[in-house]
């Protein structure tokens, strides 16, 4: 993470920079790639004022604090700037990027066309329900599915589980 602070009114102290640095190598948790920070520190007679400018990934996060100490205006600033990344995290989270959603579909070209499309009959879409593997395999019970695709809630990951001839169940877990 590259940081730099700046002073606008006067030379600062060191223990202000120092305190600054200390306080924003906290936010490296929310960052997966190098991120440049821009950090402004003012004072004008009983005011302290913070300005933080984050840049990273295309993400533009900005913070404003105004208070009548200077470190806690730099804590309140920090907290304002955690909650913008936490907030653009659980968005990513949620909704897969452009990128990855049109990654699966590839285009076939030539005589490998007709031979990929004989073979597939059916294509589907489907949406992972969160449940656990007892409630899976109740499902399956309950209705004419050999096999059903699932969320585990225990371990977030993608399960299968299908109905062998022998009328027992069998489960498979991914590993992403």
């Amino acid at each position: 993470m590259n940081i730099s602070v700046t002073f606008r009114t006067g030379e600062g102290e060191n223990w202000q920079k120092a305190y600054a640095e200390e306080k924003i190598a906290r936010l490296k948790k929310y960052l997966d790639v190098p991120a440049e920070v821009h950090m402004i520190l003012s004072t004008e007679k009983f005011r302290n004022v913070v300005e933080i400018n984050l840049t990273a990934n295309g993400w533009n996060v900005n913070a404003k604090e105004e208070s009548k100490d200077m470190r806690l205006a730099v804590d309140s600033c920090i907290v304002k700037v955690e909650k913008q990344l936490k907030k653009q995290k659980e968005k990513i989270r949620q909704h897969k990027p452009k990128s990855i959603r049109h990654a699966g579909i590839k285009t076939l070209e030539g005589p490998e066309e007709e031979d990929a499309s004989s073979k597939v009959v059916e294509t589907r879409k489907i949406i992972l329900k969160p449940m656990s593997l007892e409630e899976a395999v109740f499902e399956l019970e309950n209705g004419k599915a050999r096999f059903l695709i699932y969320r585990d809630t225990a371990s977030e990951k993608v399960s299968l589980v299908h109905r062998l001839e022998d009328g027992q169940f069998a489960h498979i877990e991914t590993n992403s």
